[in-house]
């Protein structure tokens, strides 16, 4: 079995268990080392965070296929734990998703998320976003579902999580629905982009299938408690923006201090970090094979 038919096993198996899931996002390989250091089970390389720390630039499709792929295959290369990958809207027509669903596959992904955002996409949570009609959104899940399938054969399938946006332009019944077919159709995770209260998110929450919440600190949906969201009927609870926005914050404040002339002090001993980025397993490799 392959590594990443082994991490598939290990994703279903925990959303198949009754255990309620929480999951950082990273999108580098420190931030994918510092999950699983941290004891976590699953992570999610998100779209924002890879466009943000790769390009320097906005979540607005500005990133390509062949660039997130790259970065899945780095992020999943040093990953103990599943990783699930942010793929946008597939990258172009039903053909076009068959090969981006094959092609995190073959990067290591345990799991895929596909949405219905018109091409080029923007974040989730700003303004300014588009959804594709019906047909179209239903042609994409039917096309990463078949390419699964596909892969199946060969003990190489990955978990498939179905996004929609359209509460942000046509409506949270129009959401429902879509999530609702999405579910019906054999998507695994079933994800409403940023309900607006907290009751829009029960409402989605009583669908059921494995429901997953999208935590964006000061974003358009509440920010809840694990436990509050279990209780909604979620399964998954992704903070997607929350080490990359603590991250800056701390690097911002370590460069004023710079700038006055000061040494910051919140930072690391340099010990620490390279035990965190693995210097002393290499040593030993290194002596043992020397």
């Amino acid at each position: 079995m392959s590594r990443q038919s082994k991490a598939v096993k290990q994703l279903r198996q925990l959303i198949n268990s009754d255990k309620f899931i929480i999951m950082p996002c990273c999108y580098d390989g420190l931030s994918t080392r510092l999950i699983g250091q941290s004891g976590f089970e699953v992570t999610f390389m998100s779209g924002f965070g890879v466009s943000a720390v790769r390009l320097g630039l906005p979540d607005t499709g500005l990133i390509s296929y062949g660039e997130m792929v790259d970065q899945a295959q780095n992020i999943c290369n040093i990953s103990q734990i599943p990783v699930i990958c942010d793929a946008d809207t597939g990258y172009g027509n039903p053909v076009n998703i068959k090969r981006t669903v094959n092609g995190y596959i073959r990067a290591g992904a345990a799991g895929i998320m596909i949405e219905d955002q018109v091409s080029p996409k923007r974040c989730g949570h700003t303004k300014g976003k588009e959804v594709v009609d019906r047909d179209t959104a239903f042609k994409r899940i039917r096309a990463a579902i078949e390419a699964r399938n596909e892969a199946g054969k060969n003990n190489e399938d990955i978990v498939l999580v179905a996004r929609t946006d359209a509460r942000a332009t046509t409506g949270l019944d129009e959401a429902l629905f879509r999530a609702e077919a999405f579910l019906n159709m054999g998507a695994d995770i079933i994800f409403v982009e940023a309900p607006a209260s907290k009751d829009e998110m029960m409402k989605i929450g009583k669908l059921g299938g494995c429901q997953m919440a999208n935590m964006v600190e000061h974003g358009v949906t509440p920010v809840l408690p694990p436990k509050e969201l279990e209780d909604m009927g979620y399964r998954i609870a992704a903070y997607p923006l929350t080490l990359l926005s603590a991250s800056a914050c701390a690097m911002k404040k370590a460069l004023d201090n710079l700038k006055k002339g000061k040494i910051p002090d919140e930072i690391l001993d340099f010990k620490d970090l390279q035990s965190l980025l693995g210097f002393p397993e290499y040593d030993e490799i290194l002596k043992r094979l020397s």
